[in-house]
């Protein structure tokens, strides 16, 4: 079991789903299935036209669960046609932001200099950011692994100052277990996760490194969040499908408090 004193953190990436009364009912879902839960720190990260109406609903349920949004640009305002700023998103109640999704990475084609710059103009502007590394099915059979998430996550953290490193938490999504059931194994995700926590501390020095929450975010589901869970360097989870579904979002949750 984890002996560490870092808070669990479970948040729900809900992608291009839901519609905004599907966005209400989830939120509220959410929140009442957490309503009894201490000792985590949960977010759901939703569609850019539904924050409004989450954040309602999460205002009306206390709070109890962070609002985050799924993208945000690196500029901070002018002639960028579609772009939403961190200063927009805080003005909308965001908390918290992620960036470097492996579908922004691979799908919209974004590279390790846009996401660190991503990364920096988020939290310049006080947001917290959860910043995912993760590698390929052929990057991992080429025995590319290690050297895949080092190289994003120094990307992202490398000139980051000190003062802004507890707003950060590290994604550890292999690519090839989004969305497809399959899954790291336990030992497979606590290696990874060690050696990304020994990266932050060859950068940003060992206390860094021991209160910087690193998650999992590779097909997390109620039946297998516990057994990840236990393992020393997983600090919870970044859930896609079973965010959709407030019952198991929560359950997953729940495992993590109880981690």
């Amino acid at each position: 079991m984890p002996t560490s004193s870092r808070t669990p953190y479970v948040g729900g990436n809900w992608k291009m789903n839901t519609d905004r009364a599907g966005a209400r009912e989830l939120a509220a879902g959410v929140c009442e299935h957490l309503a009894d839960v201490e000792g985590v720190e949960a977010a759901v990260f939703v569609p850019f036209p539904y924050l409004l109406t989450v954040r309602e609903a999460l205002d009306k349920a206390g709070k109890r669960v962070k609002l985050g949004a799924q993208d945000v640009s690196d500029r901070e305002n002018g002639a960028y046609t579609g772009e939403v700023s961190a200063a927009m998103l805080l003005d909308s109640g965001v908390h918290a932001v992620l960036t470097g999704h492996s579908e922004r990475r691979h799908v919209i084609g974004e590279d390790d200099a846009l996401v660190a710059a991503k990364t920096r103009a988020a939290l310049d502007a006080g947001l917290e950011v959860v910043v995912c590394v993760g590698e390929t099915l052929e990057q991992r059979e080429a025995g590319q692994t290690d050297a895949i998430n080092a190289r994003q996550a120094r990307a992202a953290l490398a000139e980051l100052r000190a003062d802004v490193l507890g707003r950060v938490t590290i994604a550890y999504e292999p690519v090839w277990a989004i969305g497809t059931g399959r899954t790291a194994t336990p030992d497979d995700a606590q290696d990874a996760h060690a050696k990304l926590r020994a990266l932050v501390g060859s950068m940003h020095g060992q206390a860094a490194a021991g209160a910087m929450r690193i998650i999992y975010g590779g097909s997390m589901k109620p039946s297998n969040a516990a057994e990840l869970l236990a393992r020393e360097d997983v600090d919870g989870g970044l859930i896609g499908e079973a965010s959709l579904k407030a019952a198991d979002f929560a359950a997953i949750v729940r495992a993590a408090a109880e981690s």
